[in-house]
């Protein structure tokens, strides 16, 4: 059998991810934050693009019949309007790299768009962004004023900069201040500090003595009875019924009271009193050196239920900045006689700068579009509160609205709709379903959840409802659910079982 080579022509039909699609697709899924933070980099980038304080809502109104049990509601979009006015403001920054980039000098080429000589700065968003215009002489900048936040490990270093140790124990003591972890516990055991440092186990323990005597009380500690005894300790209160409690706290967190009041030898009373001075300390004593941001949930959609029943569904416009292409600018370039590369520059920027624009136009569509089918499939939620919320999956959504799933899933992660029952990420309403006993719907794994907790927090000291009595309870209502499903779902509340829910119980009877 001879090889040989040959040429063949094959014709195939591939995906091809172009840096465009690649693009639209990671704006999909951005959550609020992060589409902020891609949108002011693309603007610093490109000098053609700019941002629009301010757009039309995109709108959406459900409505349907007024029959609480079965009301339909139909979803209506509303394009995005087109923008008015004019685009003549732009960017100082933008302004100076096109110079730059181009050798083109734009001065007083706006100057009749201007309501006033001078240049106007850009500012980020409509909900109050960056601002960069540079304070005039004499003003300052109220961010030279923001005290900086110091970490636990300057915190401590300050205060071990002040000690009066010997430089053995200052060394160990700056190892133990290194390897704290976030909470201010020291997880390392102090045999290895000694070999890390070479200094002595007695200067060991000495320096993690002095640590633990530091600000904030409690840190240091090598577990959690450790740091609830250094507390008690400082305010004198570390007697040693305490101490027996705080070598018990799993009878504690068990709540059997009977047990611990034997052990400690005090009376119920007393015992309760010691429960609640526990409870008023400290178990992370850096919680107030956290680093981590706090960020705060901007919702990306809003609901509300208007007069006559129906659901309003609006877009968030602090949620979804929009970016204009500054045309202006490509007119006025384009008048120039430009080389080849400053020419292609110029229809690399205009042909990323279009991209983008429609490319959050779609986004800002089907987000609005999704988020009105789960208004439409979960109307009795909206209307009534989470007992009426269904059983639903994406797959149902993607149907519905003729989209992909995997579309589905990126649009409802970290996107956030607003109620008047409060802000849900929209993957809340995505939950399993859970069969019925009677003829009917399933019922949704998240409204039996909370079915529970309304159970247990309505029970009375006497007639304490065990997991098998709530799955009785919750078959007459009509609800197919296993006994381990309860355990699960009560434990995924943080709620104690049965048992514990009696001693507690019984315990504060006592007390009254």
């Amino acid at each position: 059998m001879a090889l040989s080579v040959k040429l063949q022509t094959r014709q195939t039909q591939n995906l091809a991810l172009t840096p465009q699609l690649v693009q639209s697709i990671k704006l999909l899924q951005m959550s609020s934050t992060e589409l902020q933070q891609h949108i002011g980099e693309e603007v610093e980038k490109n000098p053609l693009l700019e941002l629009d304080e301010g757009y039309s809502q995109v709108e959406a109104d459900s409505t349907g019949a007024e029959a609480p049990a079965s009301r339909e509601h139909a979803g209506e979009e509303r394009r995005l309007s087109d923008r008015s006015g004019d685009v003549s403001k732009e960017l100082d920054t933008s302004r100076t790299a096109l110079e730059n980039k181009l050798g083109t000098t734009l001065e007083n080429e706006f100057d009749g768009d201007r309501s006033g000589g001078e240049p106007r700065p850009q500012q980020l968003g409509a909900s109050g962004g960056t601002d960069f215009s540079v304070p005039a002489a004499g003003e300052h900048d109220i961010g030279e004023y923001v005290a900086g936040r110091k970490s636990l490990r300057e915190h401590l270093g300050e205060q071990l900069a002040l000690s009066r140790a010997v430089p053995a124990v200052r060394m160990a003591a700056a190892q133990i201040i290194d390897v704290l972890d976030e909470d201010g516990f020291l997880r390392k055991p102090l045999a290895e500090i000694v070999r890390e440092t070479g200094a002595e186990p007695s200067e060991a323990e000495e320096a993690l003595t002095l640590v633990q005597s530091f600000d904030p009380c409690g840190v240091a500690a090598r577990d959690l009875p450790e740091c609830l005894a250094i507390q008690l300790r400082e305010k004198n209160h570390l007697d040693p019924a305490m101490a027996c409690l705080l070598e018990d706290l799993t009878l504690l967190a068990k709540r059997d009271f009977e047990e611990l009041q034997r052990r400690c030898g005090v009376s119920f009373d007393d015992l309760m009193d010691m429960v609640d001075e526990i409870k008023a300390l400290d178990p992370r004593p850096a919680r107030a050196f956290d680093t981590a941001p706090v960020l705060n949930i901007v919702p990306d959609v809003t609901v509300q239920e208007k007069p006559d029943g129906s659901f309003a569904i609006e877009l968030n416009p602090d949620a979804m900045p929009r970016v204009l292409v500054n045309q202006t600018y490509s007119a006025i370039v384009s008048r120039d006689d430009q080389g080849k590369e400053e020419k292609a520059f110029l229809t690399d920027c205009l042909q990323n700068a279009n991209w983008l624009v429609r490319s959050l136009e779609q986004r800002a569509q089907t987000i609005l579009k999704v988020m009105t089918e789960i208004v439409r499939q979960q109307d009795g939620f909206f209307a009534y509160g989470v007992s009426h919320l269904k059983p639903m999956s994406l797959k149902q959504v993607a149907d519905a609205i003729d989209m992909h799933e995997s579309t589905v899933s990126r649009v409802t992660t970290n996107k956030y709709v607003e109620t008047r029952r409060g802000t849900y990420e929209l993957k809340y309403f995505f939950t399993a379903a859970i069969g019925s006993t009677r003829a009917g719907e399933a019922h949704s794994a998240e409204s039996v959840r909370q079915r529970i907790r309304a159970l247990i927090e309505n029970e009375s000291a006497s007639n304490v409802l065990s997991d098998d009595a709530i799955v009785e309870m919750l078959k007459t209502e009509g609800v197919d659910i296993a006994r381990r499903t309860v355990a699960k779902y009560r434990e995924s509340l943080h709620l104690p079982s049965s048992v514990q829910r009696r001693r507690e119980k019984k315990a504060l009877a006592k007390r009254r």
